[in-house]
């Protein structure tokens, strides 16, 4: 009974109505099926936030928002992994798509949602400046080495590096990324613990026990399968959408992003929310360095391995869209307090991106 307590039969139910859901996709029904569809997504997003949560208050801050952003990014890179192995070379600049998006959905789209919603409910909030200011310098090291850069070496014509460069900026990535979470989990975890965990009621509620904390983490693997493997079955009907809205084909690639990245973004506005700012700010900026980190040497090891190329450069207007969003989270985060006024900011950045992407 114990531990049912820390898993409600909702959630329990959540990833299993997401699997069966999927499992009828494959027998091609109509098109009144995504709708059943979405809502087995979205079932399983709510379940994930819940496990998460489980998770996180036994391990406790950061090893929490690591373990959900790391689930999350591993599940993307294999989807992304598995479809460049399926569609081949044509799919060389997926993974750039892909790691653009996520990068401008997190650092404007959830940031800003968590600092609009935290500082309309508390006014003014408060972070760890140090930890903060540590990820938006990793961040800021491995977006623009992985995609901006390759457009301007010459060693191959066009967005892309040779070989040997690709080899060494894969291990690159990894380096910088293995570094930032042996510095928040280890040698300066204190960066990155919320300044009002002493205060927190949560932090004083009752701890779940080894096995509830086990069963919610396997839970949470099934619940993370299910949206990503939903998103995928729902990107048919999402292009066809698109299509007929006359979009522009990488809309696609937002809305796959978005979905993929719900989970740490509910998980991230509740704790906005909750005055938990840092929590916030830990799940965002980390899912970033681990959407880049991660994804980067996984399809370069596709590429060597394969002799396809690899395109990684963004074009000039994504440059500058990622160079400003880089400069204002800077900025916005640099004094260890937000109010409102900064999220709307980067709201208003991520619009522009939207805008520009449907209308370039």
């Amino acid at each position: 009974m114990k531990k049912m307590s820390f898993i409600p039969a909702w959630t329990l139910a959540a990833p299993i109505a997401g699997w069966l859901i999927l499992a009828g996709s494959l027998l091609g029904t109509g098109g009144w099926y995504a709708l059943l569809m979405t809502f087995g997504l979205f079932a399983s997003v709510l379940a994930a936030v819940h496990h998460a949560e489980v998770v996180a208050h036994r391990v406790g801050e950061p090893f929490g928002t690591l373990i959900l952003a790391l689930a999350v990014t591993v599940i993307e890179v294999a989807l992304i992994v598995s479809l460049m192995l399926a569609g081949g070379a044509s799919t060389g600049a997926l993974a750039r798509d892909t790691v653009f998006a996520a990068v401008m959905l997190i650092l404007n789209g959830i940031v800003g949602l968590c600092l609009l919603v935290g500082g309309s409910r508390h006014r003014e909030q408060s972070f760890g400046q140090h930890g903060v200011s540590a990820s938006l310098a990793t961040l800021a090291a491995i977006a623009v080495l992985t995609l901006v850069l390759p457009n301007f070496t010459t060693s191959l014509p066009g967005p892309v590096y040779n070989p040997s460069q690709l080899a060494f900026i894969a291990v690159i990535s990894l380096v910088l990324y293995g570094t930032f979470a042996l510095v928040q989990t280890v040698r300066h975890r204190d960066y990155f613990l919320p300044a009002e965990a002493a205060t927190d009621a949560t932090a004083h509620a009752e701890r779940p026990g080894p096995g509830a904390t086990a069963l919610a983490g396997g839970l949470l693997l099934a619940c993370l399968a299910a949206v990503v493997l939903l998103g995928k079955a729902l990107s048919p009907s999402i292009e066809a959408a698109v299509a007929a809205a006359g979009a522009p084909k990488a809309l696609v690639g937002i809305i796959i992003a978005a979905v993929v990245l719900l989970p740490e973004a509910l998980a991230a506005l509740r704790a906005a929310r909750a005055n938990r700012l840092q929590t916030s700010l830990n799940l965002a900026i980390g899912s970033a360095l681990a959407s880049i980190g991660l994804t980067i040497p996984a399809v370069a090891i596709v590429a060597l391995a394969t002799g396809w190329t690899l395109t990684l450069g963004i074009d000039p207007k994504s440059t500058v869209l990622l160079l400003l969003s880089l400069m204002v989270a800077t900025l916005s985060l640099g004094t260890g307090r937000t109010t409102v006024l900064q999220g709307v900011v980067h709201l208003v950045i991520f619009a522009v991106y939207l805008f520009t992407t449907i209308v370039p």
